[in-house]
């Protein structure tokens, strides 16, 4: 048998690649995704918002211990009409937002962590900085565990994670739901307290999805017939009605799967108890091995074939 070529190498790290891959698709067919409609969230209806901004002033004002949360300058938009930070950044958890096609066809919306149902963010961060409460469902930061890498803001499918780069000491920050504030002290988010026309619901989950279907079954004609964040990324727990489209509100149109579910799964199959490095490695050493011992025999031939040439070549 002669020694194992590059291919042969390849075509076995293929294979081994290929059955792990099937390992994971295998079990996540056998897994079926559950949504968790007993944790807490938040329904905002564009429709209701009169863009106060209160909500704003709010979130800055409870939250400023646990963010530095500083008020930005603003900026109008391009018709001169609305003045507002242009994004959430690293002082602004929370954002209004005017959006405007025409005289007739505008409306304001709502920028703030989503707190997903299955959150990339803490998917991808390699220290847990990120964390989600299975009770609550809220997606929290830990300043202090953070390292900063930033990962959160690539996973995030929402945009919502920021970093505070004018800061000596950065953070990342993003909506927790008043986790520490708020919610601790009054059982409602600050946004939602402060709201003076009901355009934020807290509650469960279940009972804003039941809300919003209520609101778009007895109002056909005011709502688009769809709760985004319902299903988005596999569900979200901040939910959203509105009269335009919702990727003409600057929200993405994204698919049901979570891409968190899917990463995992490779990781937590293919990593589980360290099979596959070890397997690497051993396929390594057994090629190693070979082909040391392919050598030797090469070796030992080149060495008899010089010296029967010597003792030929004697007088």
């Amino acid at each position: 048998m002669g020694k194992p070529s590059r291919r042969d190498f390849l075509k076995l790290i293929g294979t081994g690649g290929a059955a792990l891959l099937a390992g994971v698709s295998g079990a996540g067919a056998s897994e079926e995704r559950q949504v968790d409609n007993q944790t807490v969230g938040m329904l905002y209806d564009a429709t209701r918002c009169v863009g106060c901004k209160a909500c704003m002033s709010a979130c800055k004002r409870v939250n400023s211990d646990y963010g530095s949360l500083s008020y930005e300058k603003a900026k109008f938009d391009s018709d001169g009409l609305w003045d507002a930070p242009q994004d959430l950044s690293g002082s602004t958890r929370t954002l209004i937002k005017l959006f405007k096609e025409s005289d007739a066809n505008w409306s304001y919306v709502k920028y703030s962590c989503m707190h997903c149902q299955k959150p990339s963010c803490v998917s991808v961060c390699p220290v847990s900085a990120m964390t989600r409460d299975k009770a609550t469902g809220i997606v929290d930061y830990n300043k202090d565990a953070c390292i900063g890498c930033r990962y959160c803001q690539i996973a995030c499918a929402f945009n919502i994670p920021k970093f505070q780069w004018d800061k000596a000491i950065p953070q990342i920050v993003k909506c927790d739901m008043c986790k520490n504030t708020n919610l601790i002290k009054k059982g409602i988010t600050a946004c939602a307290e402060t709201c003076p026309v009901g355009a934020i619901t807290y509650g469960k989950r279940k009972d804003l999805l039941a809300e919003a279907n209520r609101r778009i079954k007895e109002h056909p004609g005011r709502y688009v017939d769809h709760i985004y964040g319902a299903n988005e990324v596999g569900g979200a727990n901040h939910l959203y009605l509105a009269a335009m489209q919702f990727d003409k509100l600057g929200l993405p149109i994204l698919k049901t799967e979570a891409p968190a579910e899917f990463s995992e799964k490779i990781q937590h199959t293919i990593y589980k108890g360290f099979v596959a490095p070890v397997a690497l490695y051993a396929t390594l050493c057994f090629i190693a091995v070979k082909n040391m011992k392919g050598h030797g025999k090469e070796q030992k031939g080149t060495d008899e074939i010089s010296e029967g040439g010597s003792e030929h070549d004697e007088p």
